[in-house]
């Protein structure tokens, strides 16, 4: 077998994880924009408005990231087996799953706005302009979940600079709609909203003819596939290796069985495990509230510190996800490890990268994001809890985008539902005797045990394989 040298690995890791990095740190520019212009409209309700309904929306596509995944997985394993025809068969069937999951939200959007609006209770004024605001963005419920199938997609073929791309299309588009329609046009929150509408679509169908543009170079470069004994690698329309040339593989027994999961029962999994993800945020802002206006305010500023590590962690997990699940699918298993074993030495990089940049710098930080004097100051007590998120959430990040890439989903969804178990344990444990500390080691808790349980999970599948 062919021997992987250490700086390609690392190399092919960061083509991956750094594009995935930047269309991460995009994606909340929408809602900032929409932020950004309501709050000179003249009035708070406007301000209120897109928060609510931008939490409604950000709840119910969250539901649905299972698409993204179980595609991502599939695709790489498809392309790991050099199986180009698989690879665009799921792309079409993650797109129609898309649409029909999209035409169910328009089908009973006025029940699912009716719900969000009786759980966050907004004043009149909020409610009806997050109406407005909700029945306008909802009709990209099709776009927004196709990208969702065509950036996993994209991942599966080791492509994350399109997904980068259409990300940075979007916001501009976003951002240039907005204004017009606002400040040229005199439309107000309908401006807003149409001018996210306008650069959801817009995202959606130039991900589109990326891919079919990528969908056109593989089979070409698969046509060319002459010699069944040495292989020649399949590049993407950029010009990228996406599957290294490699010689006759002998599959390890078990390889792909032991882990790997249908479509069907891996969307499955993966939406139940988003639902205790989302259990567990929605909980801890909940608990936050209930606790005073300035440990909310403490909170949400500190959980801004967990989204940036977030927003870099999941870059290294999307090359996982690729790497390993392409590695897994041609069941070369020593390109496997050493993928994993390099995407965790990256994650400790970032982790204790982000521990010192947080212990030096978060103070600063945080008074960026508020000029509220005694919030700054009251979240002096609670900040050391930021410091042990990077390295206490390291192993979830990581060992999601290996598990997607191998489509071990009923192992997802069985960390994910411990964790939260846990969770759920701690705080009502600790939230007496030490108040929102208790809330934060809970949380602490959390990810630590997602981390622990996908370790003992992964050493499980490998004495399978």
């Amino acid at each position: 077998m062919k021997k992987i040298h250490v700086t390609a690995c690392d190399r092919e890791i960061l083509r991956i994880a750094i594009p995935s990095i930047v269309s991460n740190i995009t994606v909340p520019l929408l809602g900032l924009v929409d932020v950004a212009i309501t709050g000179h409209l003249g009035s708070a309700a406007y301000i209120g408005a897109i928060a609510v309904g931008g939490m409604l929306f950000n709840v119910m596509y969250w539901l649905f990231a299972f698409l993204r995944m179980s595609t991502s997985g599939l695709t790489s394993q498809a392309l790991g087996r050099r199986d180009v025809a698989e690879c665009h068969r799921l792309l079409r069937h993650s797109l129609l799953m898309a649409f029909l999951l999209s035409a169910g939200l328009l089908l009973f959007q006025i029940p699912i706005r009716e719900l969000g609006l009786y759980i966050m209770s907004p004043t009149d004024d909020v409610r009806h302009l997050t109406t407005v605001y909700f029945n306008i963005c909802i009709w990209g419920a099709p776009a927004s979940l196709g990208l969702f199938a065509l950036n996993g997609w994209f991942i599966g073929m080791q492509n994350s600079r399109s997904p980068m791309l259409v990300a940075i299309v979007q916001n501009v588009t976003n951002i240039v709609a907005s204004l017009v329609l606002v400040y040229v046009l005199g439309m107000k929150v309908e401006g807003v909203a149409t001018g996210t509408l306008v650069a959801q679509w817009g995202g959606f169908l130039m991900a589109l003819g990326l891919s079919v543009l990528q969908m056109k170079a593989t089979e070409v470069l698969a046509s060319e596939v002459q010699a069944p004994e040495v292989i020649a690698p399949l590049s993407s329309p950029e010009g990228d290796t996406l599957v290294p040339a490699q010689e006759t593989i002998e599959a390890p027994s078990g390889a792909v069985g032991g882990a790997s999961t249908s479509g069907a029962s891996s969307s499955f999994f993966l939406f139940l495990r988003t639902l205790c993800l989302v259990s567990v945020l929605l909980f801890f802002t909940s608990a936050g509230s209930r606790q005073g206006e300035v440990v909310l305010a403490v909170n949400t500023l500190l959980m801004q510190l967990y989204l940036l590590v977030s927003y870099v962690m999941d870059g290294f997990a999307n090359a996982a996800e690729a790497m390993s699940g392409k590695y897994w699918g041609a069941r070369d298993m020593d390109a496997f490890h050493h993928t994993v074993r390099h995407c965790f030495l990256w994650g400790v990089v970032c982790a204790v990268a982000f521990t010192l940049l947080y212990i030096i710098g978060g103070q600063p930080f945080l008074r960026l994001l508020t000029d509220e004097v005694y919030v700054v100051g009251a979240s002096q007590t609670y900040i050391g809890w930021a410091w042990l998120v990077p390295v206490c959430s390291l192993a979830a990040f990581i060992w999601d985008g290996v598990f997607v890439g191998i489509t071990a989903a009923r192992q997802m969804l069985t960390s994910s539902f411990l964790a939260a178990v846990i969770f759920f344990a701690v705080y009502a444990v600790a939230v007496g005797p030490i108040g929102n500390h208790g809330l934060w080691l809970a949380f602490i808790c959390y990810m630590l045990t997602r981390g622990i349980v996908q370790t003992l999970q992964y050493r499980r599948l490998l004495k399978k394989t």
